[in-house]
């Protein structure tokens, strides 16, 4: 199962669990982010009493974070995404200090109303000149720090960017288009073990693939409750939070990311996420205009 946000034609948003082929709404609960204000047992309870399911094909699937809620990304977690750092960047002793410090590197990635989902376009900055994707597991925890579930994170990145000064990766990393969550949130008690899954990325141009790589979070050289407690100490998330945990996954430096490429991600007992390439803030500007629709 996967806790979702869904819209039936005419209706708002609201909360649900997909099961399979059909989506069902969850009782006495219209917000995600009602979901995600209650304690983890809480959480379990709420979407174990849901109504009648809805044809997943009759409804349309939203990125599954809503209100006040916010995605950080936590950077540098795995050994090639310290390589990669060290490789693009003029001062590469900073990549090797923040992989091995005890404080991860926390950073403020989307609010809510700026996601896309499964399906939707994703974008690139048109003054960069050199993207790619980052395939993350990314921790859904709620407004108490507890680790409620896992969705697919794509963490778009200017290479370009961040290498001409770590200073910038507010913009490397902040942009119309940047993230892109799955439509799912798999529920914690039903992974085994998060530490142990396998993350793959297929990048599409045409009728080719232009690259693929494949990695695991056992790679991961941080604890994921850990990085929500430290991601907690100054702040609150009312809302809830998700989190990416960091990418293993970095092509090459003579691979960039071109309008029209189809990144597809898949982790193992996670969920998928798949979205096509786009330039530039435009195609984005619906995000605004929905967020307020939904508000009204």
């Amino acid at each position: 199962m996967h806790v979702v946000r869904f819209q039936s034609p005419g209706g708002r948003p609201q909360a649900g669990v997909r099961t399979g082929d059909t989506v069902a709404p969850v009782l006495g609960v219209t917000d995600l982010a009602e979901l995600l204000r209650l304690t983890a047992e809480e959480f379990r309870a709420a979407v174990a009493k849901t109504g009648d399911p809805l044809p997943v094909g009759d409804v349309k699937l939203l990125p599954p974070l809503d209100g006040r809620g916010e995605v950080w990304c936590a950077g540098v977690t795995y050994e090639r995404s310290r390589g990669a750092r060290m490789e693009e960047s003029g001062d590469e002793d900073i990549y090797d200090r923040v992989y091995s410090a005890e404080r991860p590197e926390l950073f403020l990635k989307s609010p809510a109303w700026r996601l896309v989902t499964d399906g939707e376009q994703i974008g690139i900055r048109v003054d960069s000149g050199h993207d790619v994707p980052e395939p993350e597991l990314a921790i859904v925890a709620n407004a108490h720090g507890e680790i409620v579930g896992f969705t697919v994170c794509n963490d778009m990145s200017s290479r370009s960017i961040e290498g001409e000064n770590p200073l910038y990766i507010p913009q490397a990393k902040v942009f119309a288009g940047g993230c892109a969550l799955a439509t799912g949130i798999r529920p914690v008690w039903e992974v085994a073990d998060p530490k142990d899954l396998t993350i793959d990325l297929v990048i599409r141009r045409g009728d080719d693939e232009v690259f693929t790589g494949t990695t695991s979070t056992g790679q991961l050289i941080r604890g994921l409750q850990d990085l929500i407690d430290v991601l907690f100490v100054p702040n609150d998330f009312p809302d809830g939070v998700i989190l990416a945990t960091g990418t293993g996954i970095v092509p090459e430096l003579d691979f960039a990311l071109q309008a029209g490429d189809v990144v597809a991600i898949t982790i193992s007992d996670i969920g998928t996420l798949t979205n096509t390439v786009v330039v530039g803030r435009e195609p984005f500007s619906y995000l605004a205009t929905e967020s307020l629709e939904e508000n009204r």
